[in-house]
């Protein structure tokens, strides 16, 4: 979870206003002067009610993450999402918030004590018209933060230590029955912008290195220029993440996708990600035409043949995958 409960202004003022209140009951009961009395009461309010929010705000900002320290992909991620300047804007006001509270507690705080006891319930009235103005003043800034985290509630959990490979490839080609047969667990999903299922995200672990299997239904998986600037830009977070991209032809053509087509796809793929790309031919079984499938398959170098559905061909891909993660290190830096 991204970001902690936010309150509205309404929920913030009845619980800054009930501890006050409470403070107060307190403070008459205690052994203080009578005439000394009536200014203590509500100085307690005005210190309670401003304190409460401060605290409230100030534990918002501290449970949530420093944007900029964060990993490229996560900004990315929720500049996608909910926009990072937007989101900075929002909790700077409750930084804003704070401060101004803090000045009007010691201000208020002051008046109150320099004031004649009959006088200072009228300046805690004066205070807390102060503190609701503040709380309507950031109305829409918590109205946002309340939309965001409920946005970010299902943010992917990565592993940045792993090697990860993202899978490509048109719809039904078999890139999620890859994932399952690759790893050993029921791959994870979890949600990401504009994708209809969310990512599923698979671990092994060969020689004690980590690898991350990460298929994006609705990305990697139609033509660029069917995209929108919004997908396109989580393309590029995608980026972050990507060592190498695994991309996978159906050759039986079975899907409903020609293979010029699955080929124009993997070249718009290769003019966006910057990465080593590793194809894997799937569904061999289902070709009877031997020399169609080699014409294809020499296209391109290192080609994989793998029959997904039965497990064929699956420890070629783990092998090349090793293969790869052994000459690099995460990020895509290679060893010395």
């Amino acid at each position: 979870m991204f970001l902690p409960t936010i309150p509205t202004p309404e929920e913030a003022l009845d619980k800054a206003f009930s501890r006050a209140k409470k403070a107060a009951s307190k403070t008459r009961t205690s052994k203080i002067p009578r005439q000394m009395k009536g200014k203590r009461v509500e100085e307690a309010r005005v210190k309670t009610a401003c304190q409460v929010i401060e605290a409230s705000f100030k534990s918002i900002l501290d449970k949530t993450p420093k944007i900029e320290e964060l990993p490229m992909f996560y900004q990315d991620y929720i500049d996608v999402v909910v926009g990072v300047d937007k989101l900075k804007k929002s909790l700077g006001a409750l930084n804003w918030a704070v401060a101004l509270l803090s000045k009007i507690e010691n201000q208020y705080v002051h008046k109150i004590r320099r004031s004649k006891s009959e006088n200072a319930a009228s300046i805690r009235r004066e205070a807390f018209g102060r503190i609701s103005s503040i709380m309507n003043r950031i109305r829409d800034e918590l109205t946002f933060l309340d939309y965001a985290k409920a946005r970010l509630r299902n943010m992917p959990t990565i592993d940045f230590e792993a090697i990860t490979a993202v899978i490509a490839g048109f719809p039904n080609v078999g890139k999620s029955t890859l994932l399952r047969k690759m790893t050993t667990a029921e791959p994870k999903v979890a949600d990401y912008p504009f994708t209809t299922t969310g990512i599923q995200i698979g671990h092994l672990e060969r020689k004690w290195k980590k690898y991350q299997i990460i298929d994006t239904p609705g990305l990697l998986d139609r033509p660029i220029r069917d995209m929108n600037e919004i997908e396109l830009n989580a393309m590029v977070a995608l980026e972050h993440l990507a060592d190498v991209i695994f991309f996978i032809f159906d050759v039986s053509e079975t899907s409903g996708y020609f293979m010029d087509s699955q080929f124009k796809l993997l070249e718009e793929i290769k003019q966006i990600f910057d990465t080593p790309v590793i194809c894997i031919f799937n569904k061999i079984d289902l070709v009877e035409n031997i020399n169609y499938l080699n014409k294809y398959i020499d296209k391109v170098e290192g080609a994989l043949k793998v029959e997904a559905s039965e497990g064929k061909g699956i420890s070629q891909v783990l092998d090349k995958l090793e293969e790869f993660g052994d000459g690099k290190q995460k990020y895509g830096r290679t060893n010395d």
